[in-house]
C-alpha cells in the first residue's frame, strides 16, 4: 500500500514537473515575436519614431545581455523553483505594463518583460537537469518544442488575436498575459504539493564558485549560441522588408516567418533526444552550418523563388542550433548550478552578440540595395559560428 501512494506521489510530482517545463517554457519567446506583425498599429497609435519602436524589440535583447550572468551568480540563494515564480510575477506585470494605454507603460512594460523572460531562460535548463537527470535530451527538447511552437503562434496570429478580442495591438499583446498567469498558477501549485522536496532541491542547488568566463569550453558554447541566434534575429527582423524588396505582398512575409518557426518545430524535439546519445555532436554542427549557410545563399541568389523550401531550411538548421546551445548547458557541465552558471554566461555573451546582428544587417542594406552584402554578412557568421560550434562539440566540461 505504501509503495502504491509513494508510486502515485512520484507520478503527481513527475506530471507537475512537466507541465512546469511546458508553461515556462512557452512564455520565453511568445511576449517578443507577438510585436513585429503588430509594431506598425503600436507606433501608429502611440505616434512612435522609428527609434521608439524598433526599441520595443532592442530593449528585451539588451535585458539578456545585461542580466543574465547576474542571474546565475544568485541562482544559489533560493529554489529553482523559488526563482521561476519570481520570473513569472515580473513576466505578467510587464505583460500587464506593456498595454495599458501609455507610451511609458510601454516601455516599462517591455523592460520587466526583458527581465522574466531573462530569469526564464537562464535557471530553466538548471530546472531540466535538476528535475529530468536521466531524461536530458528528451526534455531539452520538449522546452524548445514549447517555446518555438507558441513563439509561431504568436507570430502568426498576432494580428488575428487583435481582432478577435476587439482591441487591436492590445488585445494581440495582452492575450500572452494569459498564458503567463497559468504557468504562475501551476509552478505555485507545485511549490505548495511539493514543498518538503522543493526544500531539498533548494539545499543542493549550492553556491558554485567556478569562473565559467575562464573556460575555453564556456566561451565556445556561448559564441557559438551567440552567433546562432544572430542569424535568427537578423532575419526575424529584416526578412518581411527584403521580401517585399524581392516583390512579395500582403501576407506572403509573414507567412514565410511561420514557417520558419513551424519548420523549428519538429527538429527542436528530435535534435536533443538524438545528440543526447551521441559520443559527440560535430556530425550535428556540420549539418547545421551546411543548411544553414544554404538558406541564406537561397535568399541572397535565389530571391522569392523557392522561398517556402528555404525558409524551412533555415528554420530546420536554425531549430537544431539552438535546442543543441541549450542542450550544451546541461550536457558540458557536472552540476545544476554550473548549468545555471553556462546558461547565465552564454545568454549574457549570446544575445550581446545577437543584438548586433539586426543594426549590421539593416547598415549593410544602406551600402548594397540588393541585400546581398547583408546575407554575405550572415554566411560569414555562420562560417565563424561552425568553427566555436566544433569545439563546443567536443565531449568536455566547462570545468575541465
Amino acid at each position: 500500500m505504501k509503495y502504491k501512494i509513494r508510486r502515485e506521489s512520484s507520478y503527481i510530482v513527475l506530471t507537475m514537473n512537466v507541465l512546469v517545463l511546458i508553461l515556462v517554457s512557452s512564455n520565453l519567446r511568445s511576449p517578443i515575436t507577438s510585436v513585429g506583425p503588430v509594431l506598425h498599429q503600436i507606433s501608429s497609435s502611440l505616434h512612435l519614431n522609428n527609434l521608439q519602436s524598433s526599441m520595443l524589440t532592442s530593449i528585451p535583447l539588451l535585458m539578456f545581455a545585461s542580466c543574465s550572468v547576474l542571474v546565475s551568480r544568485f541562482s544559489h540563494r533560493f529554489s529553482i523553483n523559488r526563482f521561476l515564480l519570481y520570473a513569472l510575477i515580473i513576466l505578467s506585470f510587464g505583460l500587464f505594463m506593456r498595454v495599458f494605454g501609455s507610451v511609458w507603460t510601454l516601455f516599462t512594460g517591455s523592460i520587466f518583460i526583458g527581465l522574466g523572460v531573462c530569469i526564464g531562460n537562464v535557471i530553466t535548463p538548471g530546472y531540466i537537469k535538476n528535475n529530468f537527470p536521466k531524461q536530458i535530451g528528451l526534455m531539452t527538447g520538449i522546452f524548445a518544442v514549447s517555446m518555438n511552437l507558441t513563439a509561431a503562434l504568436a507570430s502568426g496570429y498576432s494580428v488575428s488575436l487583435g481582432e478577435w478580442t476587439g482591441y487591436g495591438w492590445r488585445g494581440s499583446l495582452g492575450v500572452w498575459l494569459v498564458i503567463a498567469l497559468l504557468a504562475l498558477f501551476v509552478v505555485i501549485l507545485e511549490l505548495l504539493l511539493n514543498k518538503s522536496r522543493l526544500k531539498q532541491t533548494g539545499n543542493s542547488l549550492v553556491k558554485s564558485d567556478f569562473n565559467m568566463f575562464k573556460s575555453a569550453q564556456a566561451w565556445n558554447i556561448s559564441i557559438f549560441m551567440g552567433l546562432q541566434s544572430l542569424v535568427y534575429y537578423s532575419l526575424i527582423s529584416w526578412l518581411p522588408a527584403v521580401l517585399g524588396d524581392y516583390g512579395m505582398q500582403g501576407n506572403g512575409p509573414g507567412w514565410v516567418l511561420f514557417i520558419i518557426q513551424i519548420s523549428m518545430i519538429p527538429i527542436t524535439f528530435v535534435g536533443p533526444v538524438i545528440a543526447s546519445k551521441m559520443k559527440n555532436q560535430k556530425a550535428m554542427i556540420v549539418f547545421i552550418s551546411v543548411l544553414m549557410l544554404a538558406s541564406i545563399l537561397m535568399f541572397a541568389w535565389l530571391k522569392s523563388e523557392w522561398i517556402y523550401a528555404t525558409a524551412v531550411l533555415l528554420g530546420l538548421s536554425n531549430g537544431l542550433s539552438f535546442s543543441l546551445s541549450i542542450l550544451f548547458f546541461s550536457l558540458r557541465t557536472k552540476s545544476s548550478a554550473n548549468a545555471i552558471k553556462i546558461s547565465g554566461m552564454a545568454q549574457s555573451v549570446g544575445y550581446l552578440i545577437a543584438a548586433f546582428g539586426p543594426a549590421v544587417f539593416g547598415k549593410l542594406h544602406d551600402y548594397d540595395a540588393s541585400w546581398k552584402l547583408s546575407f554575405y554578412f550572415l554566411g560569414i557568421s555562420v562560417i565563424v559560428m561552425f568553427y566555436f560550434g566544433i569545439k563546443a562539440a567536443r565531449r568536455k566540461f566547462v570545468e575541465d
